[in-house]
């Protein structure tokens, strides 16, 4: 695992292979490698203690087996931590571990240049093991290098070693360096261990050897030997390693028939007399086999393909001429057999072809049901965007109620203001004028443009010092406050009012000031006060007159009998007086009708004085002294 940094993948995967290996009958030994050329990143690796937020993701089973509570943070077990070496190493500089089953660079080629790429990754392929795997990030890919690895798992980026002899890597040796000496000794121990026998047999197989190639199944040259140029040649553009593509006229069709007919039964095939045109016009007669390559069980099955030629080249009227003179019957079965696999050829790639249509047409039934289910969903948004413009609308009607209502609140609020006699100001809680009635002006000089002034700056016509401690009352207790107030201009008496203006909430925002004149009250309250002290002065009075005659009857009465009714007939003379002078509204009665309440309708000279004027006579004065007449 190179660039394996802290070592949080390196454990990761340790883990997983212990897990695996429990259900093993027979357990492997497992070696991870992990390399990195940040020694203190290794260091922290080694170690194995990581914060507990790393381990968040984790399930509670694998914390408890494979880690270790140590204070604040955790340290990976034994039995993972055996399984992993971490060692300095580039892979760009030092040559790479060999024989590998599996080569881990997620996430690695990204932080490398492209030219670095191409480096690392037939490092990697030189790495592997034949069937070894390597494994990629998901932002990573083997680009240009498809002829060195199967593709596996495209998602997962999981690819799988493939045969190339010309995939060996170049590493720079570095002097000094103890693995790149290492590497160099190894080099030289290989070189030296070649038998003579195997340099013959590289020599013949050069000099003597037909021409062939080595393909896989889908055609494309993982190897060319010498002098495949008589039969193969580069295309015009991108070049290629399909072998269909790159060979010469007269020998496609053969070459695939025999090619395809190889991988299906995974025999030899042999195809013979097949003609293929030379750069020069001429035309050479070889004959063709296809022969599957032993497979060890690992990597993609190989084909090996031999160009065997029947004879020297010839020209075009010696070839046809000898097909003449060959048996005819031979000849038709051939040709017949040609044309069946010819026409096999065909069909299969009429049904490739087909196949393909198919995927196409299935391609465009699943655009065409994304193209339905994206209008469906229109349709669904059409009618979610009626809903919400039939709901706009009828909150924009709702709101326009609502803005009809409060204009004419506002409305009613104005007239009321402008017809009210009632001095009112609003404020807010800095004192700040929010509104008031034309009633206001007469007491503090307010015009329209005084809203958002304090009231304290304006001038007024009322001695009220105590009017902030006051509204401070208001505020903090949250109660009418009532004061009288008397203006020295004009002697009217006017009643203020402190009220606390709340919201919607019931928080109080300021208070409300009110001025009424109870100039008629007030005038009503000073009379009534006089008429109780007059009521007061006459009961007394008539207290006294009661005591007066209770006292003059008691000395002129022999008993008790006779001072009782000579007491009850003078309260009864009273009473009748009282009469009269209510009948008179308590301004003047004529005696006479004072003296008739007494005397009934007895004759009495006129000489007596036509009136008496209750306030300059006691009533009980006059009692007094009628009754001693």
């Amino acid at each position: 695992m190179p660039g394996c940094a802290t070592g949080e993948e390196v454990y990761s995967i340790g883990i997983l292979m212990r897990e695996h290996m429990e259900r093993l009958s027979e357990v492997p030994r497992v070696q991870i490698f992990a390399t990195d050329i940040d020694e203190p990143a290794l260091s922290v690796a080694r170690a194995g203690r990581y914060p507990e937020a790393l381990l968040k993701g984790m399930t509670p089973e694998r914390k408890r087996r494979f880690f270790h509570n140590h204070g604040s943070s955790f340290v990976v077990s034994h039995e993972v931590r055996e399984l992993c070496i971490f060692s300095p190493h580039s892979v760009t500089r030092d040559p790479p571990f060999s024989r590998m089953d599996l080569v881990s660079c997620r996430n690695l080629l990204i932080y490398l240049g492209p030219d670095i790429q191409k480096r690392v990754i037939p490092t990697s392929h030189y790495a592997l093991k034949p069937g070894g795997y390597l494994f990629l990030g998901t932002s990573e890919s083997i680009s240009q290098h498809s002829d060195l690895f199967v593709t596996l798992d495209k998602k997962n980026r999981l690819f799988q070693w493939r045969e190339n002899a010309a995939a060996t890597p170049h590493f720079s040796t570095l002097i000094g360096h103890p693995r790149a000496a290492d590497a160099g000794l190894g080099r030289e121990q290989r070189g030296t261990s070649y038998s003579l026998r195997q340099s013959v047999e590289s020599h013949v197989l050069e000099r003597f050897a037909p021409a062939h190639v080595v393909v896989n199944a889908d055609g494309d040259a993982v190897y060319f030997s010498a002098r495949t140029g008589k039969y193969l040649e580069a295309p015009q553009g991108a070049p290629s390693r399909q072998i269909l593509t790159i060979a010469r006229r007269g020998l496609r069709l053969e070459l695939r028939s025999a090619l395809r007919e190889s991988v299906s039964t995974r025999n030899t095939v042999v195809r013979s007399n097949v003609v293929v045109e030379d750069d020069d016009g001429g035309a050479q007669a070889l004959t063709v086999t296809v022969e599957p390559l032993p497979n060890k069980g690992n990597g993609e099955q190989l084909f090996l393909i031999v160009f065997n030629p029947v004879e020297a080249t010839q020209n075009r009227q010696e070839i046809n001429r000898q097909g003449e003179e060959a048996d005819v019957a031979a000849d038709l079965d051939r040709e017949l057999r040609d044309t069946r696999e010819r026409l096999q050829s065909m069909i299969e790639e009429y049904e490739t072809a087909l196949e393909e249509l198919k995927a196409s047409n299935e391609e465009l039934v699943s655009v065409n049901e994304e193209a339905q289910s994206t209008n469906e969903e229109l349709e669904a948004s059409k009618e979610e965007m009626q809903s919400l413009n039939e709901e706009l609308n009828a909150i924009n009607a709702e709101l326009s109620g609502k803005v009809e209502e409060l204009d004419r609140a506002n409305s009613d609020l104005k007239n009321l203001f402008e017809s009210t006699q009632i001095a009112t100001i609003f404020l807010d809680r800095n004192l700040v004028i929010r509104n008031f009635t034309p009633a206001a002006s007469s007491f503090f000089s307010l015009r329209q443009s005084d809203v958002g002034r304090p009231l304290t700056e304006l001038a007024n016509q009322l001695h009220y010092p105590e009017l902030k401690q006051h509204i401070a009352s208001v505020f903090d207790t949250g109660d009418l406050v009532e004061h009288q107030l008397a203006s020295d201009q004009d002697g009217k008496h006017y009643l203020v009012r402190l009220i606390p203006y709340r919201d919607c909430a019931g928080r109080i925002q300021g208070v409300v000031v009110t001025l009424i004149d109870v100039t008629t009250l007030a005038k009503a309250e000073e009379h009534q006060r006089m008429l109780i002290s007059e009521l007061n002065h006459r009961v007394k009075n008539m207290l006294a007159v009661v005591i007066s005659i209770a006292n003059h009857t008691l000395k002129g009465a022999p008993s008790p009998k006779d001072f009782n009714a000579a007491l009850s007939g003078r309260l009864h003379a009273m009473a009748r007086a009282y009469n009269v002078l209510t009948n008179s509204n308590w301004t003047a009665a004529p005696i006479e009708d004072l003296v008739r309440q007494e005397l009934g309708k007895r004759d009495f000279p006129r000489t007596l004085t036509p009136a008496i004027s209750t306030g300059r006579l006691g009533v009980g004065h006059l009692v007094r002294r009628w009754q001693s007449v």
